[in-house]
């Protein structure tokens, strides 16, 4: 069975840190890229950040540049989301997805790029963990 599991969410002021973190089972965690998406109440989902098959490629959406760090660790099908400067925008609940990418020849080539607009691509998703920030 595949599952994703968020964890980590929780009540902070604003200017403070989270760390949540999405651990992988059911599936072939090294194959396939982890994106985190979010969403507030009455908002459309909105992409986060992405984190490609190993670290060596990373993407942040603009509303997570300069303040979030995303890394992840193969060996414990786990990816991380570090958040700090949070402010009261960032509530919301954040989802881990997780991506095969787009098939070109041999290779498969993540979709981190483009996660915003080709989040219904992404093949497996969580079930959430709620970020609040106080202001």
């Amino acid at each position: 069975e595949v599952q994703l599991v968020e964890s980590g969410g929780g009540l902070v002021q604003a200017g403070g840190s989270l760390r949540l973190s999405c651990v992988a089972s059911g599936f072939t965690f090294g194959d396939y890229a982890i994106g985190w998406f979010r969403q507030a109440p009455g908002k459309e989902r909105e992409g986060v950040s992405c984190i490609g098959y190993d670290d060596s490629t990373t993407h942040y959406e603009d509303s997570a540049k300069g303040r979030f760090t995303i890394s992840r660790d193969n060996a414990k099908n786990t990816v991380y989301l570090q958040m700090t400067s949070l402010k009261f925008e960032d509530t919301a609940v954040y989802y881990c997805a997780a991506d095969k990418g787009v098939r070109v020849g041999w290779d498969y080539v993540p979709r981190c790029g483009r996660m915003s607009e080709e989040a219904n691509e992404f093949d497996f998703w969580g079930q959430g963990t709620q970020v609040t920030v106080s202001s």
